[in-house]
């Protein structure tokens, strides 16, 4: 069992919205970023941006225009459903790499990336730009039916999409999609099916008698990817169920899981971010408590893996 610790929770200065909580509740994808941690929530129109030393509250950035209803199950329906967040590298369009932050797909309404740059120090340098994954998203759907995506990591010259196969028909899989074509698309402000490389489906087992899912991805820099996992009992890839228990695993970099492991808190972990320090795998984690009222927390862990 992996031991963690826990860092915060996710407080902000400010609500996204009025009458919106002074936290980030349904986190759902971490990177780090020089001195900055940034978050998705798969209930948000925005980023939430937070030092990543110290407690302090973050703030957020609008990803999207509009706002969502306030009702649970309004919110739920409208929502872009941003669950991935991933970290690109410098390129012709990024001089100094980018966010990318991903919707699951589960629905023709979740469908909506965003894009935002970067600056050399991590910090934010202009407006996000969204961009359309509808017709990629609709070839992953036809190979995978159940299309649920939560994870995303840049693994060389791949851009890797973790599905989450939680719910009665889902499956989880390994998309690679073919980084060069990512980016240019970004450029245009559309994905399409041209980038798909290989699908790929794996079984990840279960925790106490409920399969583990898929739930994010970070790179190493070595070529493997940390992921998070969680054994969630809900019906289906879009309603939310008790969760049984959350595990990290490691992918070489040929996609094989090669490690997994639970932690030793009961929370659905929905993000990830990993480093190599001192030879070790270190993590932060966040999790998503599917209620509102709850702000989530960041856990750290070191993992028993060489770095």
């Amino acid at each position: 069992m992996i031991p963690t610790i826990r860092r915060r929770t996710l407080t902000l200065a400010a609500p996204e919205a009025p009458g919106r909580p002074t936290h980030v509740s349904a986190a759902s994808g971490l990177v780090r970023a020089g001195d900055w941690l940034y978050v998705v929530a798969d209930d948000a129109l925005h980023l939430a941006v937070f030092p990543a030393a110290g407690d302090a509250p973050g703030h957020t950035v609008r990803l999207f225009p509009g706002e969502l209803p306030a009702g649970h199950a309004e919110r739920k329906a409208a929502k872009p459903d941003l669950e991935a967040l991933c970290r690109l590298g410098p390129s012709a369009s990024f001089t100094h790499g980018a966010l990318l932050a991903l919707p699951s797909g589960s629905t023709p309404a979740r469908r909506r990336a965003s894009v935002l740059p970067l600056n050399a120090d991590g910090t934010l340098a202009g407006e996000p730009r969204t961009v359309d994954c509808t017709s990629l998203y609709v070839q992953l759907e036809r190979e995978l039916v159940a299309l649920n995506v939560e994870g995303a990591a840049v693994a060389g010259k791949r851009l890797r999409l973790l599905n989450r196969g939680n719910g009665e028909g889902g499956v989880d899989a390994l998309v690679d999609l073919d980084l060069d074509r990512v980016l240019a698309s970004l450029d245009v402000g559309v994905m399409g099916p041209e980038a798909v490389r290989t699908v790929r489906r794996w079984e990840l087992g279960e925790a106490n008698g409920v399969r583990l899912s898929f739930t994010d991805a970070s790179p190493l820099p070595d070529g493997r990817v940390v992921f998070t996992a969680t054994a969630e009992a809900s019906r289906d890839r879009v309603a939310d169920g008790p969760v049984k228990g959350s595990a990290v695993g490691v992918l070489a970099p040929d996609g094989t899981p090669v490690y997994l492991d639970a932690v030793d808190v009961p929370v659905k972990l929905e993000g990830v971010d990993a480093r190599v320090e001192g030879g070790r795998v270190h993590v932060l984690l966040v999790a998503d408590a599917d209620d509102p009222s709850v702000p989530a927390p960041l856990l750290e862990a070191a993992l028993p893996v060489p770095g």
